[in-house]
């Protein structure tokens, strides 16, 4: 046995929940009389929905697999070597729940460098090897193919990606040294950057094959087949393999800077794992591949025991795993069937809901609206919004057709609404106007109708106090756009019972929402932590700091947009209003700017000149200030502080079950970071949580490194 294999058995220990990949080693008679061939298969023995891993265990069965088909290689008994995974799953790479166990930098690079070790084993044998991607493929289970002489993708495959950068890692198993040496610098930074740090896009089978990572593509059918009679062609020297020359000239630097411009939009410095991805590739510009390993190995060690890291396995696991079982949310059992969804409202937001209802539910939407033409304008944004969706293939004409159909409008909310099973309304942000749509929508729907309210900030206890049944009221707070981001509050009230919210979490997991159950209180998660932390950027401003030294002020964290430019993205007038709700019921935590107000009655929707970071003149003759000026730490210390007590508060008037769940509000509604593990563990880390709360919101280990 290996030296190397001792070490990754050793390795073991620090991986204890390790679902063990093997590496089963089977012998084919290759079509056309090309010979003997050896296929490894990855298989980790559980059903086909469960991804394959790589933990120090599952490694060293590779080797060992290796050890086999070397020795028949070297001795000529068979002409090349394959890789390929069980049925629709190649490899998702390491094991995520071992890395974060790791507490040690030794411990680490011995992970870091124990993967080289055995995938380029694979390169190093007498005869070719091939990678077969059959199905999902990510991280070290792409790099493990990229070690192989010749690749082959299925056009099937729906998840191919090199996500380690999202997660706060880099591709350390190969993939920052092979990529742009087979595919060329900019397209390896597509795949490594900007995919990555774009919520983690994943590339398609044909996607793969076209920038080159696959030399063919065959459909998922009857892929393997096919692939072994690919492979007998190119052993036998009919298929010549040709790829483009790599250009290590000028174009190979301006790769790299487009990256850093990525990455520098995307997280602006603040996290450090795109910028090291991106020196292992600029170095890998002279093909000294074990100089880029090495480099891989120290990078991956060195991020492996940073914050940001655990922070990003953190919000990996919550977006995975507690997204799929909400936190106190009643049996499912006792949901009620949803056939028909009314919807009060037909404006911008209403009509983004109905269509969302009608794509995800399938049943019969109709919008009211107190005109006709609102109706009409409604209803017309839902079709011609399915009629793009035709267009760019997403559905086919008949879905399209059937999809149309189920939206419709109607004035007469009694005949729209008496045998709707779910009607949310959608109208203006004022309690009045709501207690009366409650009021006449409760009088005309059957008794088992759920009424769900989409207000962000509004009590709904107070929404349902007027009605006979106010347990069938409950929260539905989406956010905009609401086809893109995930979150879905679901606020319980008062005497909201456990059927109707079983019913609202049965309609969030059709729609596909990342639901988490919240309490009926002022702006409920993301608009109150929001709300606190743009108050205290306004409060700078006010007082008499520059705009543009508060709206850096938060920049190190690597938020997705500027305070100020969020407050252009959320309206003016919208932030304001929540403001003063908050303020009504926090008055001594949550302030109204009377700028903000000013430049809300001037009607102004921004506060910069469009397109640049200079404050509008109009809006600065609105300012007015006084002379404290802070500077941008200052400001953000402030900001920071804000965030921790806001948090500390929610958790203790139990707003939600746990930190967790405020994290995992702040990725899917606000698109906070998965760096910052959503907030607690970044304030954890920076000793925020202490210095405010008097305590850490996480125990250690949970999103930073184990005592």
């Amino acid at each position: 046995m290996s030296s190397k294999t001792e070490l990754l058995k050793g390795a073991a220990e620090l991986f204890p929940d390790e679902v063990v990949t093997q590496a089963h080693v089977r012998h084919l008679d290759l079509p056309y009389g090309a010979g003997k061939f050896a296929l490894i298969t990855l298989d980790n023995g559980l059903d086909h929905t469960k991804p394959t891993t790589f933990g120090p265990q599952s490694l060293a069965n590779l080797d060992v697999a290796i050890d086999q088909v070397e020795k028949e290689a070297a001795e000529g008994r068979i002409k090349g070597v394959g890789i390929t995974g069980k049925p629709f799953i190649f490899a998702v790479g390491a094991d995520l729940k071992g890395v974060e166990l790791l507490r040690k930098h030794e411990e680490a690079v011995a992970i870091g460098k124990g993967g080289h070790d055995v995938f380029k084993r694979l390169a190093s044998l007498a005869v070719p090897t091939f990678a077969y991607y059959n199905g999902a493929a990510m991280g070290g289970g792409v790099e493990v193919g990229l070690h192989c002489t010749y690749r082959t993708v299925s056009a099937a495959l729906p998840a191919f990606s090199l996500p380690e950068v999202f997660l706060g890692l880099v591709p350390g198993w190969g993939g920052c040294a092979l990529l742009p040496n087979l595919i060329g610098a900019d397209r390896a930074v597509s795949v490594i950057i900007e995919n990555s740090l774009n919520q983690n896009r994943q590339l398609k089978g044909k996607q793969v094959y076209e920038l080159g990572i696959a030399d063919a593509l065959f459909e998922g059918a009857d892929f393997l087949e096919e692939s072994l009679r690919w492979t007998a062609s190119v052993l036998k020297g009919e298929i010549e393999v040709v790829r483009a020359e790599i250009d290590r000239g000028e174009a190979w630097d301006a790769a790299v800077e487009r990256g850093k411009e990525i990455a520098d939009s995307k997280v602006h410095g603040a996290a450090p794992a795109a910028y090291r991805a991106l020196d292992i590739i600029a170095g890998a510009k002279s093909g000294d591949l074990r100089q880029g390993f090495d480099a891989e190995t120290q990078a991956l060690a060195d991020l492996i025991m940073g914050g940001e890291l655990r922070s990003g396995i953190y919000a990996f696991n919550l977006v995975q795993k507690r997204a799929k079982r909400p936190a106190g949310a009643p049996s499912k059992d006792l949901a009620r069937p949803v056939t028909k969804v009314g919807v009060v409202g037909a404006g911008l937001m209403a009509s983004q809901l109905g269509l969302l209802f009608a794509r995800r539910l399938e049943v019969p939407v109709v919008l009211t609206d107190i005109d006709q033409e609102r109706v009409d304008k409604g209803v017309a944004y839902c079709h011609e919004e399915i009629d793009k969706l035709l267009l760019k293939g997403r559905v086919n004409q008949d879905k399209a057709n059937r999809l149309k159909a189920l939206v419709t409008g109607s004035l007469d909310k009694a005949a729209a609404f008496s045998d709707a099973d779910f009607v949310i309304e959608a109208v203006f942000e004022e309690m009045g106007v709501k207690q009366k749509v409650f009021a006449e929508v409760e009088a005309v729907v059957p008794e088992h109708a759920i009424l769900a309210t989409n207000t962000s900030s509004l009590s709904v206890s107070e929404m349902a106090s007027q009605l006979k049944h106010p347990e069938r009221v409950v929260g539905f707070h989406f956010f905009n756009p609401v086809a893109i981001l995930p979150l879905l509050e679901i606020v319980r009230g008062e005497r909201t019972d456990d059927a109707s919210l079983a019913t609202a979490f049965g309609v969030a997991k059709k729609l596909k929402k990342t639901a988490v159950l919240v309490k009926d209180a002022p702006a409920f998660v993301v608009n109150r932590v929001l709300t606190r932390f743009l108050g205290e950027v306004l409060r700078s401003i006010d007082e008499g700091t520059p705009v543009e030294v508060a709206d850096r002020a938060l920049a190190p964290l690597g938020l997705p947009m500027s305070p100020i430019v969020l407050l252009e993205l959320v309206g003016p007038a919208v932030a304001h209003h929540v403001a003063g709700t908050l303020h009504a019921a926090f008055p001594d935590r949550f302030a109204v700017s009377e700028n903000l107000g000013r430049v809300v009655e001037a009607g102004k929707r921004n506060l910069y000149v469009p397109g640049t970071q200079q404050l509008d003149p109009e809006v600065a003759a609105l300012f007015q200030t006084g002379n404290e000026v802070l500077s941008e730490e200052q400001v953000r210390d402030r900001a920071l502080n804000a965030i921790a007590e806001e948090v500390r508060l929610m958790l203790d008037e139990g707003v939600v079950a746990e930190a967790q769940d405020i994290d995992l509000c702040l990725i899917t509604g606000a698109g906070w970071p998965f760096h910052l593990g959503g907030v607690t563990p970044y304030l954890d880390r920076e000793g925020v949580s202490e210095r405010v709360a008097g305590r850490r919101f996480l125990e250690p280990g949970g999103a930073s490194v184990p005592a």
